[in-house]
């Protein structure tokens, strides 16, 4: 089985524009002892929202969404094709099948084209950018999120032009283009005060606390975050608020104020498991590790340990069980106890090549002879 690229954290999903929005934009995820800044940020770089979490549309909600009287029989007849082609898009998406569902997209688009539909055609850009990010083909990600901001331009679709300039602005932040994704970000928030979208705001000021922690801006950084959760909590985004206090948690880790860290993530890690998000239970869960671990309190870092792993198997989620065997190992080297760390080096080794992921497997296996030349 093939690991994707998913964001992101990391899984790199992108905001659903057709509909009010839950998530962040490159809102994400989250490497001992005294962690450099890079390191302690780098995860937070891979996911469209991260944290970001697919939003599923039924056939009736997408009929609903798309559907306008035509007088030529012909044109209902290319609607309805259209419209069942991006329903199976998303169900194909819902299901893990990124092909399929950017084969179905292409179909749709084309007949959109057609009866003139820029809405609809908007709704499938959407949907095909957050399938290009699932096979990690960003190139493709890109165009599709500019198409689909330029038609919400065309449309005057505010909402819509607000969630995809953050989402345009994530993409900019994973490629490492801080200053872009910034100025990107920035417009967005603009058009969400302009029109005092709330919701828009708290994305926004969260996104572009992620901007200023990646340029080493912590204080910065932990200031937008505090006002993007007063936002967050005026709408009740329970998703939001836990991936922005993950956000938090990173800056305050990264300036090495561990008390603050550890409250912040302990704040989203409980959010999210109220909320069975997992994906912000599994990065809260990693940066208490990390903070627990670097003020020397590993046995607490060992039961979140174990508390990861249990939940990665339970979600039958090979990657995040990989992720904390990894975990496991760095801690017992950090320790000093190389045999149990070879141990969960080799188990962590195994996974990578099962999911045919050779970079990881590659990586995992220069850290392996490091630590046993050192020993």
């Amino acid at each position: 089985m093939k690991q994707r690229l998913v964001f992101p954290r990391q899984k790199l999903d992108l905001i659903c524009v057709s509909k009010p929005v839950r998530c962040s934009g490159q809102e994400s995820c989250s490497n001992w002892r005294a962690i450099s800044h890079s390191q302690v940020l780098l995860p937070c770089f891979l996911l469209f929202t991260f944290l970001l979490s697919p939003i599923a549309a039924s056939a009736a909600d997408i009929t609903q969404q798309l559907h306008r009287p035509l007088n030529s029989s012909v044109g209902r007849q290319l609607r309805d094709e259209a419209d069942s082609l991006l329903s199976i898009g998303e169900q194909q998406y819902a299901s893990g099948y990124a092909d399929k569902t950017i084969a179905s997209c292409l179909r749709a688009l084309e007949l959109y084209h057609l009866i003139g539909d820029l809405k609809a055609q908007g709704l499938t850009y959407n949907l095909l950018a957050k399938a290009y990010v699932q096979l990690g083909s960003l190139k493709e990600v890109e165009d599709s999120l500019r198409r689909g901001l330029a038609i919400a331009r065309d449309t005057q679709d505010f909402q819509a032009q607000i969630f995809v300039l953050n989402n345009i602005g994530t993409l900019l932040l994973q490629q490492g283009e801080s200053a872009a994704a910034g100025k990107t970000v920035v417009d967005a928030l603009t058009i969400a005060q302009g029109v005092k979208n709330i919701e828009g705001e708290g994305l926004s000021l969260s996104n572009l606390g992620l901007v200023a922690a990646r340029l080493g801006d912590y204080n910065k950084a932990i200031k937008l975050d505090e006002n993007a959760l007063i936002f967050r909590r005026q709408t009740g985004d329970a998703i939001g608020e836990a991936n922005t206090l993950n956000n938090l948690g990173d800056a305050y880790l990264a300036s090495g104020n561990y008390q603050d860290t550890i409250g912040t993530y302990g704040a989203a890690m409980q959010i999210a498991k109220t909320n069975r998000d997992r994906t912000n239970e599994l990065r809260a869960i990693d940066g208490l590790v990390k903070a627990h671990s670097a003020i020397g309190r590993y046995e607490r870092a060992f039961d979140l340990l174990e508390q990861r792993l249990t939940l990665s198997k339970e979600l039958q989620n090979l990657p995040e069980e990989l992720k904390s065997f990894e975990s496991y190992a760095q801690l017992y080297e950090q320790q000093g106890n190389y045999l149990t760390a070879r141990n969960f080096y080799e188990r962590a080794i195994i996974l990578a090549r099962t999911l045919e992921d050779s970079k990881q497997e590659g990586q995992l296996q220069d850290h392996l002879t490091k630590m046993l030349q050192r020993r």
